[in-house]
């Protein structure tokens, strides 16, 4: 067995891609790379940015002196596939089916297994994903949504709500298997879970439409408006997908998913936008308090992460309206890269099998 493994660590993001070297527990080198929206308009869809976000990372990573035949794995952010258990998945050709046509909806994070298995052909080593986007461990009565036709599903942000989550019960020594958590992802999309003793058995579908409003997602809409919105005319279907994800939420309202540049306008003495901002909080905030009768009111904890949670005007706002239901825990930004890195990790030392996808297709 090697000492030191390094591992390339690739998480495509809705505005940014993040990339990492690790070597073995330890990140030695980093990059956030934005992509603007300028940048993005020209592909209709996700994976068509496949080309364009793979050649920035092999500039950068060679830039920074790792040639790509230097890593013994490439682990990348998973993405949306059909619904699978927690852990440590090889990239193969099913996988990369599913995520190249969008089976269960598109999401940046359907990029990370193509960059991933393109990086590991060319280093001659094994491609991964963590903890994908649609891990769905959500009880039978949490299935159910008003029509059969549209059961409720668990698409979220599986990576770093389940490592926030154990970091936190670490920092607290909690066994995560023993306490009942929920947990608020702010970023991008906006992910409320129900954590109960280690199994997440409830959660908001942040991507296709159901919770808060998010800086680029619509989050849940009045039914029979947006039923009447659709025979409008006014779009095409292509049009009503983009805003319900990429052209919703704050960009909807205020032209723009950067949340500096909403808290810019807000110094500068913009009402409004301080007033749409402060209901992205208010809808958190009335998530948060949904999820409080699935444990019959008895939650150990309420936790904070992701990059809105640095806003400490905007954390603010949710511990104002949730602090009666339990303690409020800010861990701001996301331990996504560390997350993906250790997945890795664990299968090259042989401390655990890689699972396969091999789904049971509904």
């Amino acid at each position: 067995m090697k000492e030191t493994y390094r591992i390339l660590a690739i998480n495509p993001g809705s505005t940014s891609t993040k990339i990492s070297v690790f070597e073995n527990e330890r990140e030695v080198w980093n990059l956030k790379l934005s992509h603007s929206m300028e940048e993005l308009a020209p592909f209709d869809r996700i994976v068509d940015q496949y080309e364009f976000r793979r050649k920035v990372i092999v500039t950068e990573v060679e830039k920074a002196g790792y040639p790509v035949g230097s890593f013994d794995a490439v682990v990348g952010r998973g993405g949306v596939l059909y619904p699978v258990e927690g852990g440590t998945f090889a990239v193969n050709d099913i996988m990369l089916r599913h995520v190249h046509e969008g089976v269960q909806g598109e999401h940046p994070s359907n990029l990370g297994a193509l960059i991933a298995d393109s990086f590991a052909k060319e280093a001659r080593c094994p491609a991964f994903i963590v903890d994908p986007v649609v891990v769905d461990e959500m009880e039978p009565l949490a299935r159910y949504s008003g029509l059969p036709q549209l059961p409720r599903r668990s698409i979220l942000h599986a990576l770093n709500q389940k490592a926030t989550a154990r970091k936190a019960c670490l920092d607290r020594g909690w066994k995560y298997e023993e306490v009942n958590l929920i947990v608020v992802h702010l970023g991008g999309g906006i992910s409320v879970w129900a954590h109960c003793r280690g199994r997440v058995i409830d959660v908001n579908n942040a991507l296709n439409g159901d919770g808060p409003f998010s800086p680029e997602r619509s989050g849940g809409l009045p039914v029979g408006d947006l039923i009447a919105l659709c025979f409008s005319g006014r779009y095409t279907l292509d049009e009503l997908k983009k805003l319900n994800k990429g052209k919703g939420g704050i960009v909807a309202y205020l032209g723009t998913n950067d949340m500096r540049e909403v808290e810019k306008r807000i110094e500068e003495g913009d009402t409004k936008a301080a007033e749409i901002y402060e209901a992205m909080a208010y809808q958190v905030a009335k998530e948060i308090g949904f999820l409080a009768p699935v444990f019959r009111g008895l939650v150990d904890a309420i936790i904070l992460t992701g990059g809105i949670a640095y806003d400490k005007r905007f954390v603010r706002w949710i511990e104002d309206r949730v602090s009666f239901i339990a303690p409020v825990l800010v861990y701001p930004g996301e331990m996504e890269m560390e997350a993906l890195a250790l997945g890795g990790l664990r299968v090259l030392r042989g401390e655990e099998q890689p699972k396969t996808y091999n789904p049971a297709i509904p």
